[in-house]
């Protein structure tokens, strides 16, 4: 089941994450498996440059599938965060769904400068 029916929800849990990036390469946010049986219901991405002199460049997308696999769709594509700033995404004026087997990443521009957090609604039907 791809999208689960969220009428008749028996459980919605609060989640959070924070995550450092310490590559260039993608690191996965959130990440629904296939088969769940669950919506994610993604409310904010957040941000934030540790580096006190240097810009740094993020790219936030959505992949086709669950662990960063398929394709990536970029929700934020190479947008600079400012020395000891921070960049909200996603917030909850503007949230998505993730649906069974998809899965949310990051991608820094430069290593060890940025650490993203990310808030979402576990929705089990």
């Amino acid at each position: 089941m791809a999208n689960p029916n969220i009428v008749n929800v028996t459980t919605i849990l609060g989640n959070n994450s924070s995550v450092s990036l310490t590559t260039t390469n993608a690191t996965s946010l959130v990440s629904n498996a296939a088969s769940s049986g669950k919506v994610y219901k993604i409310n904010m991405i957040m941000v934030a440059n540790v580096d006190g002199t240097n810009a740094a460049d993020i790219t936030v997308s959505k992949y086709s599938a669950a662990a960063l696999g398929g394709t990536a769709f970029p929700i934020a594509s190479t947008i600079s965060v400012p020395a000891d700033a921070t960049l909200i995404i996603l917030d909850k004026t503007t949230s998505l769904y993730l649906l069974e087997n998809e899965s949310i990443g990051a991608t820094a521009g430069t290593a060890s400068d940025l650490v993203v957090t990310t808030s979402w609604e576990e929705i089990n039907s």
